[in-house]
């Protein structure tokens, strides 16, 4: 089993690779998609989920419920998704998502910007200023939210194993440089990686369930022993809500143990003498 992420800008034709790859190695074709599970998961708008993904900083901080929130069920619904394998994902994040993923190949494609703007022009019905005022637009977001979110350049090529420029080489040559790479058998899943990603799937669960409350907390799962770190004041200081928590984490298929490492502490900054013992 084997993930494909294609990382692209807005009409570089990176959704006709993806689609085709697809379509050759038959497997599943997803972008969208993966936004409509999180909002139907979480009950979210669609479009604050896609603004909360896509818009610069400035915009992620206007939501109600913080970017962190939007991103956090992000990351559980694609996670979820790509668990099973055999799919080619181009979309918002899949590069800095399942970066750490040895059975993942990711590919970066890009156009010519003269392209872009009339492919703009045409799906758009606008003018060539307005397309190129849009596609400049786009693009400085997108790098904004890679910085801010990720301290990565989304056009920094080292996120990437191979970066493909739609212009001598065709939608059709792309193609097959890709399904020639995956033939050699470089990206087959390990049992290594793919408890590595089932670990990501809980982990990335159970920051849902902490995100309201805590919305830096950081989540590692290894083995079934679930270690939960920078939690908020609510998780700090009350021990029923402490309590309740660990024993919805406990109810997760695979989760053995809980431990959250730091201590309880009472009102007033004194120690309570409950801990958590798991």
């Amino acid at each position: 089993m084997t993930i494909v992420t294609i990382s692209r800008g807005s009409y570089s034709r990176g959704k006709d690779v993806a689609e085709k790859l697809a379509q050759r190695l038959d497997y599943e074709c997803v972008s969208r998609d993966i936004l409509l599970e999180a909002c139907a998961e979480f009950n979210i708008p669609e479009i604050k989920l896609v603004r909360a993904l896509h818009d610069s900083p400035s915009v992620l901080d206007r939501f109600q419920h913080g970017r962190e929130r939007f991103l956090s069920y992000f990351r559980y619904a694609l996670l979820k998704h790509v668990q099973k394998g055999n799919i080619v994902y181009h979309g918002l994040a899949g590069h800095y998502t399942l970066k750490d993923l040895d059975h993942v190949l990711k590919v970066r494609i890009v156009a010519n910007m003269d392209d872009r703007v009339q492919e703009e022009m045409k799906r758009e019905n606008i003018s060539a200023d307005n397309a190129l005022y849009i596609l400049k637009k786009d693009d400085d977001e997108r790098r904004k939210w890679g910085i801010h979110v990720h301290g990565t350049d989304t056009w920094d090529s080292r996120l990437y194993d191979i970066v493909l420029h739609i212009d001598m080489i065709s939608i059709d040559d792309a193609v097959d440089i890709l399904h020639g790479i995956l033939n050699k058998g470089l990206f087959q899943i390990t049992p290594e990686s793919q408890k590595k990603l089932d670990d990501m799937v809980k982990s990335a669960k159970i920051h849902t369930m902490l995100v309201a409350t805590s919305p830096r907390a950081n989540v590692a799962v290894t083995d079934g022993r679930v270690f939960i770190r920078n939690i908020g004041e609510e998780l700090k200081s009350d021990s029923d809500f402490r309590a309740r928590m660990e024993d919805k984490i406990m109810q997760l298929d695979g989760v053995e143990s809980v431990m959250i490492q730091e201590p309880l502490i009472a009102h007033g900054n004194s120690i309570n003498p409950y801990y958590n013992q798991l």
